[in-house]
C-alpha cells in the first residue's frame, strides 16, 4: 500500500503526518524549530525536520519506500537556492517518490482554503503571506515582509509599557498587565529582564501577544491601536499578495491561521479584513479548518492524483490528531 507525507516546518515547531491515499491519517511525529534561517543552524533545522518524519513513519509502522509523495510546508523556503537544498535533502532521505517543498505561507493557504486559492495570512510565532490563483500563479512573502509574529506584537506591548513609565505616552493598561505577566514590580525591572546580558526573554515575550489582545480587546486605547495598526499591516502584505497573483478582483477566500489569530478577540482579523477589503472587496474572510501541516498533506495526496473535496475532508476530519499536537 501506498503512502503520503505532510510536513509543516515552522519556528516553533515541525508536524510530520503519514496517511494512507484514502485521506486515514496513521502516523504522527513533532519536533523542534526546523526553519533554516530561524533555527541554532541549518543543520539544527534539518534534525528537526528528520526527526519529525522518522516519529512518524515509526507510529505509522511503515518505511519510507512506502510513500508515493512527500510534500513539505516550511518556513525558510524563501530562495531558489534553499529550494534546492530543502527538495535535495528530502529527496536523498526518500520521503516520497515525489516531492514537493513550498514555502509555509502555501502550506497555510491550501489547508484553509478548499481548492487552494485565494490568500493566506498566518500569524504565529511568525508571520507569513502566501497567495495562489486558480491559474496557478504563486507568491509568498519570503523577505519582502518584516517580522509580524507574536514577538513583534510582545515588543510593540513593552514599548508602550516603556515610553509610558518615561511619561512620553499617556497611561495604558498594558503596564499592570505586563507586569503581572512578568511578576515583576516595575517597567525598569521589566526592560532590564528583557535586555539584560545573557537574557532568555524571546519567548517570554512572544507570551505578551495574547496579553496585548486581552487588554485590547477591554477597550484599552493604547492596546487597540497597536492592535489595529499590526492588523492593517499584515493587510497590506495580504493585498499585496493579491495583486502579485491576479486576483484582487475576484471573491477569494482569505485565509486567517496561526497561534495569534485563534485568539478569542476578533479585532486584529478584523483589521486584516478592512484592510484588504480597500482594494479587494470581495475577499471573503476565512478561518483555517486545518493546521498546515495537513495543508501540506493535501499537496501530497494531490500530487497522487487524489481529489480533495468536502466528501474527502468529511471523511479525513475524524482520523486527524488532537490539538495537543499542534499546540504551542
Amino acid at each position: 500500500m501506498d503512502y503520503v507525507l505532510g510536513v509543516d516546518a515552522g519556528n516553533t515547531k515541525t508536524i510530520a503526518l503519514v496517511a494512507r491515499r484514502d485521506g486515514t491519517v496513521v502516523g504522527t511525529g513533532r519536533a523542534g524549530c526546523g526553519d533554516i534561517y530561524g533555527a541554532e543552524s541549518q543543520h539544527a533545522a534539518l534534525d528537526a525536520i528528520t526527526t519529525a518524519v522518522h516519529r512518524a513513519l515509526a507510529v505509522a509502522e511503515v518505511p519510507a519506500r512506502t510513500l508515493a509523495a512527500g510534500a513539505f510546508s516550511c518556513a525558510g523556503a524563501d530562495w531558489p537556492e534553499d529550494y534546492d537544498l530543502l527538495h535535495g535533502v528530502f529527496a536523498d532521505q526518500g520521503w516520497g517518490r515525489q516531492i514537493q517543498v513550498v514555502n509555509d505561507g502555501l502550506g497555510a493557504l491550501r489547508a484553509g482554503s478548499l481548492d487552494g486559492t485565494g490568500v493566506a495570512v498566518v500569524c504565529g510565532t511568525g508571520a507569513a503571506t502566501g497567495a495562489r490563483s486558480a491559474g496557478g500563479q504563486v507568491w509568498h512573502h519570503s523577505f519582502w515582509q518584516e517580522p509580524q509574529g507574536a514577538e513583534q506584537l510582545g515588543r510593540l506591548a513593552l514599548r508602550a509599557v516603556y515610553r509610558e513609565a518615561l511619561g512620553i505616552d499617556p497611561p495604558t493598561a498594558l503596564t499592570a498587565a505586563v507586569l503581572a505577566y512578568f511578576a515583576l514590580p516595575s517597567a525598569a525591572d521589566v526592560l532590564h529582564f528583557c535586555t539584560a546580558r545573557g537574557n532568555r526573554a524571546t519567548a517570554r515575550i512572544r507570551g505578551l501577544a495574547p496579553v496585548l489582545l486581552d487588554v485590547a480587546q477591554q477597550g484599552d486605547a493604547t492596546a487597540r491601536r497597536i492592535v489595529q495598526d499590526h492588523g492593517a499591516a499584515l493587510g497590506d502584505y495580504a493585498l499585496a499578495a493579491a495583486r502579485q497573483v491576479g486576483i484582487t478582483a475576484t471573491a477569494f477566500p482569505l485565509v486567517l491561521t496561526g497561534g495569534v489569530l485563534r485568539h478569542p478577540s476578533p479585532l486584529l482579523s478584523a483589521a486584516i479584513v478592512a484592510r484588504v477589503q480597500t482594494g479587494a472587496p470581495a475577499a471573503r474572510a476565512v478561518a483555517s479548518r486545518f493546521e498546515p501541516a495537513v495543508g501540506a498533506l493535501f499537496l501530497a495526496l494531490e500530487a497522487t492524483g487524489v481529489r480533495i473535496d468536502e466528501a474527502f475532508l468529511e471523511a479525513l476530519a475524524p482520523t486527524l490528531p488532537s490539538a495537543a499536537l499542534f499546540a504551542t
